[in-house]
């Protein structure tokens, strides 16, 4: 096996050993970067002399036999909104196309404690506004799976980096299912933690309240690997709980007997693709015959949530956008007689459609007059979605239901459609809105061999059963025995 094929635990055990070096590992990574990104197009920016000197630093400890950190000399990509000191960040938008924070976010600094070798920043959907990475100004992720299929979005370049090789791991943002719907896509894992477990001090907002980090991996172990080094409360972002860390490895373990399992039945209804359906009922069964507990559970207000999500979203989104005048940073007009026509000229050029139309979505819902009416009410419903959930852990440990609808889709099959568009992502908008912890699994393959994901639903701060439940079905598919498989360099596979 290809060493860019590996798990980050893997690679940590093999270091730990002596087997292989850090340099090895991250020369590994950035030749096949180099071999098959041309095609995948998971990479915005790549830093492989930053990458190269990390590794280094990490062989030395090594040589010296000092103790590492678990992530150390173990590669990583980050998307393209997450601030990185001296390596430009632009979010996939013409409006920061040029921008070079003077600053790291939190996790980034956490990562660089680890010793975890950047390789550089992932394609998204512009401001992570988009669920396909076909909003990116620049260029849209092709799906490692079938090239001419989305990766998913926003986070797609980090999804589709890790399914290729191109990242050990990844961190993404998720505000409405942005990891997990991606993760789905690829055929890999990707965990949204619970609001205010993991700090979003230096990561670009989108929707405050929604907006979600966490990893992208293989597999469920380096899932709770990279949790275990990102999770904690940061003086710099005061919506982060104040609550201990437990290590999330040692919930790994295979062994359901006397879990009880909901399945919420709104999330089985039409719409769902037959074949995936089959699948997560499949794999339920088995966590039955393993010693679990099935139970029908129901979320009343579930029919709610995409509307609820795109007025309180877009609304935050309104806000947090104005600081784009071409004043301070980021790409200003030159074409503008005067600074009141520099604004419109400025955001007019330089926002891509998708982020347009939420910008006035959000200021239309804002406004005098129709604050009442749409914004309030819209976070009334949600405070009745978050009950729902309550209820519904009463009842069960953990939720089950597929990640998306559909798998991975044709590129441009849904672009024009913003309602179609905004289906993929009816089953993992729900957690963000309840901010419960969600991760999506490997669940299996349809018959034209495209992954498709099962996600898991814990109430808040269970990371820990969630990654349980998330280890035990990764056993029972094995779905890692499939690997996508990639022309290198634009020549044939």
């Amino acid at each position: 096996m290809s060493l860019f094929d590996r798990t980050a635990h893997e690679l940590g055990e093999m270091l730990r050993r002596r087997e292989v070096s850090a340099v090895e590992v991250t020369e590994a990574v950035l030749k096949r970067v180099e071999s098959v990104d041309p095609v995948v197009k998971a990479y915005l920016t790549t830093t492989p002399e930053l990458a190269r000197a990390m590794a280094r630093a990490v062989d030395s400890r090594l040589q010296r036999g000092e103790e590492l950190p678990p992530l150390a000399g173990i590669p990583m990509g980050l998307k393209d909104n997450f601030s990185t000191t001296g390596v430009r960040t632009t979010c996939a938008s013409k409006m920061l196309e040029h921008y070079v924070p003077p600053f790291d976010c939190t996790v980034y600094q956490k990562l660089m404690h680890q010793m975890s070798p950047l390789i550089g920043k992932h394609n998204m959907d512009e401001f992570a506004m988009g669920s396909s990475t076909e909003t990116s100004a620049f260029f849209p992720t092709h799906n490692p799976w079938d090239l001419e299929r989305v990766p998913g979005g926003s986070s797609g370049g980090s999804a589709a980096a890790v399914a290729a090789g191109e990242a050990i791991f990844a961190l993404g943002t998720d505000t409405g299912g942005s990891i997990r719907q991606p993760a789905a896509f690829c055929g890999v894992v990707g965990l949204k933690p619970t609001y205010g477990r993991v700090s979003r001090s230096g990561v670009v907002p989108f929707a405050s309240s929604l907006d979600h980090i966490g990893p992208i991996t293989k597999t469920v172990t380096d899932a709770a690997l990279v949790l275990n080094a990102i999770a904690g409360h940061d003086p710099g972002d005061s919506t982060t709980v104040k609550r201990e860390v437990p290590d999330y490895t040692s919930f790994l373990k295979d062994d359901v007997r006397g879990l009880r399992i909901g399945l919420p039945q709104e999330f089985f209804a039409e719409g769902l693709d037959p074949e995936i359906k089959e699948g997560i009922f499949a794999t339920v069964k088995q966590l039955e015959a393993a010693g679990a507990q099935v139970v029908e559970v129901s979320l009343p207000h579930a029919q709610a949530t995409e509307a609820v999500y795109y007025l309180v979203a877009s609304a935050e989104c309104s806000s947090n956008l104005a600081r784009y005048d071409g004043v301070r940073f980021g790409y200003r007009s030159s074409t503008a007689p005067d600074v009141q026509t520099m604004y419109k000229h400025t955001r007019g050029e330089a926002f891509g459609l998708m982020v347009k139309r939420r910008i006035l979505l959000g200021t239309y819902a804002l406004i005098t007059g129709n604050y009442d009416v749409y914004y309030r009410k819209a976070m009334q419903v949600r405070t009745l979605i978050v009950r729902d959930f309550e209820r519904a852990f009463e009842q069960c440990d953990v939720l089950i239901s597929s990640t998306t609808p559909t798998p991975a889709y044709k590129m441009g099959e849904k672009s024009k459609d913003p309602v179609a568009l905004a289906l993929s992502d009816l089953f993992t908008i729900p957690a963000n809105l309840a901010a419960i912890p969600a991760i999506s699994v490997p669940g299996g393959y349809t018959k034209e061999g495209l992954p498709y994901g099962l996600q898991i639903m814990g109430p808040a701060f269970g990371e820990g059963r969630v990654l349980q439940v998330a280890y035990t079905v990764e056993k029972l598919v094995d779905a890692r025995q499939r690997k996508p498989e990639l022309p290198e360099k634009g020549g044939v596979a």
